[in-house]
């Protein structure tokens, strides 16, 4: 039983990984641009995590009339797609401000900005 559930439930440890990798690199990583990427990463792992939670097995499509449930409910990937055009639009705004703060500092570095705020 348990070896069942290890071996059939593997997109849990894809979205713990992605998690685990987004998360690290917003934390750890200096560069604003890796943060921005660390953001998206961890925004995938969310989606996957939503969807592998829609899924049902013995479940038919919503469109179907025939009385004939159990239904798949629309509503989580409604929600994940609204959420892809809110990550590729927060993902956009990061890059231009990344951009803008380049142009004004010439650095990326986190570490090396905080100094120039504090002098």
């Amino acid at each position: 039983m348990t070896l069942e559930l290890l071996t059939t439930h593997y997109n849990y440890y894809a979205v713990v990984v992605l998690l685990g990798i987004g998360l690290y690199t917003i934390i750890e990583s200096p560069n604003l641009v890796k943060k921005v990427i660390g953001m998206n990463v961890f925004q995938t792992g969310i989606f996957l995590f939503f969807i592998t939670l829609a899924f049902r097995a013995d479940a038919a499509p919503p469109v179907i009339s025939d009385g004939a449930g159990p239904y798949v409910s629309p509503l989580p990937h409604v929600l994940i797609l609204t959420a892809i055009v809110v990550g590729v639009s927060l993902t956009a705004v990061a890059l231009a401000l990344v951009v803008r703060v380049y142009a004004e500092y010439g650095t990326l570095d986190e570490e090396t900005l905080e100094g120039l705020y504090h002098d």
